[in-house]
């Protein structure tokens, strides 16, 4: 019985796509610390939920929890990473930024809408710098073990309190709401199709991946049953 529930996996991708792959001056450790280090691992759910998405473009380069015309050093196609570190030498052209879109960006927000209606509520997984980046809400502050969020409205706020409720059963730890992080593009903008909420997980080692991956599953299935959405 799979729960019904659309998981997004946005982040957890390290492949850079070969039309800038020319441009692109980041190691791999680069690529790997820009974005949600152990989100494959901790989020490898797809058997067990109706709707599942994710990719395998590194955010460093398409940033999938961006509005499309955010064009900051840490947009949706960046300039530079969240540790500042600078992605491009020399800069690509713009048609190569479009082209990134284009390709990427659009399929993955278009594939998130279809599911809109097929399950309750989409939920945006992510991990986080167990302390805070430069570029971000608070940076150096050290952050919790696991943050929901839904800060604009896209879920009801009884819903993302009885998912903090069972997380906090799984974790033996309390959940933090909406602090250090209140919600993405992600959430915001498909919020108007179907209920979104946003889950980080803190990078810091206090279980393994594994672990954090079964503690999230007993969570949901927890979660699930409380609402009373019956698995298909």
């Amino acid at each position: 019985m799979k729960l019904p529930l659309l998981l997004s996996v946005p982040h957890a991708g390290l492949r850079v796509p070969d039309e800038v792959r020319g441009y692109c001056r980041l190691s791999a450790d680069e690529i790997r610390e820009d974005g949600d280090e152990g989100a494959a691992e901790i989020y490898a759910l797809a058997d067990h939920v109706q709707r599942f998405e994710t990719t395998d473009i590194a955010r460093a380069i398409v940033d999938l929890n961006r509005a499309p015309d955010d064009r900051r050093a840490d947009g949706v196609v960046k300039t530079h990473t969240c540790w500042q570190v600078p992605v491009y030498e020399p800069t690509p052209p713009e048609t190569l930024f479009a082209d990134l879109l284009e390709r990427h960006y659009h399929p993955y927000h278009a594939r998130l809408s279809g599911h809109a209606g097929h399950v309750p509520i989409g939920i945006d997984c992510h991990t986080m710098a167990a302390s805070g980046p430069p570029i971000g809400p608070d940076p150096g502050a050290e952050r919790p073990w696991l943050c929901l969020s839904n800060g604009d409205g896209t879920c009801p706020d009884a819903w993302l309190a009885s998912l903090a409720t069972c997380l906090e059963a799984a974790f033996e730890h309390p959940v933090a709401r909406n602090d250090p992080f209140q919600g993405g593009y992600i959430t915001r903008s498909h919020a108007a199709e179907m209920p979104w909420m946003q889950l980080e997980f803190s990078r810091a080692p206090f279980l393994s991946n594994p672990e954090k991956r079964t503690r999230l599953l007993a969570g949901l299935r927890d979660w699930v049953q409380r609402q009373g959405w019956d698995p298909g």
